[in-house]
């Protein structure tokens, strides 16, 4: 399972690191370390986490089954700290990889490539082919069968909220940040990606439990119901107000 990583929440310059190994944190001149995110997937909800993470001082490298694509998105972006590999290697040399490829595609990841150790977000909505609603749930999720694949990571349900188009033109609404909701069982590594997820220019939430992807896949739906099928087009996201 994975070892236990330390976190300093409040200080910018310091970043989660694995405990007993260095693991992948190049460490600047200034001391500084910076760490390296790993995405798989080029479609549009990669892509957009790309250009996100990519406006940040993280390392981010882009994966694919079609490694031309993951290059493709890597040069569209062109910027120093964006870089694309295979998928075996993205996983290798990161710290935190996200999972952003359609769920049906994920069991062949497992075989792909070592997850032993990482952090792992997934990003995927159980979603049936004709978008009538999801493919499982109730009394699992997707992030559940997916920590069942990859039974030495410690997998967190996450940013599966977002439509791609959120990243094209910002996570600013009216003044308020995108929220995105972060939940696993592993706690320090929750408390890495909500860092993450603050320093890209989210609201990040703690959602709890992993087993509370359970309702978070399917507050996606509804997203995507409202986006696609009542009009509301894809500049929506899920908020949770407090006052």
């Amino acid at each position: 399972m994975l070892h236990s990583l330390h976190c300093v929440e409040k200080q910018r310059e310091q970043y989660c690191h694995h405990s007993e190994t260095t693991s992948h944190l190049n460490k600047q001149e200034n001391g500084e370390y910076i760490m390296n995110i790993a995405i798989i997937g080029s479609g549009n909800i990669g892509s957009g986490l790309a250009l996100t993470f990519g406006q940040t001082t993280y390392n981010v490298t882009i994966a694919s089954r079609h490694q031309a694509s993951a290059q493709g998105v890597a040069d569209k972006l062109a910027k120093a700290n964006v870089t694309a590999a295979s998928i075996a290697d993205a996983v290798k040399g990161a710290d935190v990889v996200f999972i952003a490829t359609p769920y049906d595609a994920v069991a062949s990841l497992a075989q792909a490539a070592d997850f032993t150790n990482k952090v792992v977000v997934d990003v995927t909505n159980p979603v049936k082919a004709d978008f009538s609603g999801l493919s499982i749930g109730f009394d699992t999720s997707a992030a559940e069968e997916i920590q069942k694949l990859l039974p030495q990571a410690s997998v967190l349900k996450g940013f599966n909220t977002v439509f791609a188009q959120v990243y094209e033109q910002g996570l600013e609404f009216e003044g308020r940040k995108a929220q995105t909701f972060i939940a696993g069982d592993n706690e320090s590594a929750k408390q890495a990606v909500l860092t993450l997820a603050n320093e890209a220019g989210f609201d990040a939430v703690d959602a709890g439990a992993l087993t509370n992807a359970r309702y978070l896949e399917p507050l996606a739906y509804m997203n995507i119901h409202f986006g696609y099928m009542l009009g509301k087009g894809t500049q929506i996201i899920p908020a949770w107000l407090s006052r």
